[in-house]
């Protein structure tokens, strides 16, 4: 028998993972056993264990795949000459939840929602989505630092501050989305803007 070329190798691993995460996106992580998964590839049990030992495993996969999406979004961003806009960054976002099931078979938002409980299980997944997490609120500050030198907000603005408020946007859009409603862009920004405006002083 022939040996398997890494290319030939790389799609049947993608082709393993893909058929999880549609799997996933459809009944949760805790309801899809390894062998709703194994159906779904349509390979042999032997072959899809070749490339993943557990279905945590393909969970951790899983996780790592909608948290990439979310950092290559603030990577295009921090890439932009001039700055995005604070309205652009808010739509943006907006964007990416809405229309990211639209781009495949399977919703990794879903997914980056179940993460979230599983790391409240797993000490290792809570530790990598703690680090992602606050590399986000890294991209967000830099981008704040940016729109202060370009004058988008005060000059005494706290661009941490500024980078918290996002990065705790991004679950209530997943969760407006998947249990509430959809938020659209022009109606965040709008509250945003209301919210600028308002007195805090106790």
């Amino acid at each position: 028998m022939p040996r398997l070329t890494d290319e030939r190798r790389e799609e049947r691993r993608r082709h393993i993972l893909t058929s999880a995460w549609t799997c996933f996106s459809g009944n949760g992580f805790h309801a899809t056993s390894m062998d709703d998964v194994i159906a779904a590839t349509g390979m042999s049990s032997s072959a899809v264990y070749r490339y993943f030992r557990s279905k945590d495993d393909l969970i951790d996969a899983a996780a790592d795949e909608a948290l990439a999406l979310v950092r290559s979004l603030f990577d295009g961003l921090l890439e932009q000459r001039p700055t995005a806009s604070p309205a652009e960054v808010v739509a943006a976002m907006v964007g990416e939840v809405r229309d990211r099931d639209s781009r495949s078979e399977y919703d990794l938002t879903r997914i980056a929602i179940q993460s979230w409980g599983e790391a409240l299980r797993r000490p290792g997944m809570e530790e990598r989505i703690r680090a992602f997490y606050l590399g986000v609120q890294s991209q967000l500050a830099e981008l704040a630092l940016r729109w202060r030198e370009e004058g988008h907000v005060a000059a005494d603005a706290d661009p941490r501050g500024i980078a918290m408020v996002l990065m705790t946007l991004m679950p209530g859009l997943l969760v407006g989305r998947h249990l509430v409603a959809p938020v659209s862009a022009e109606h965040l920004i709008e509250g945003l803007s209301s919210l600028g405006s308002a007195s805090w002083n106790a």
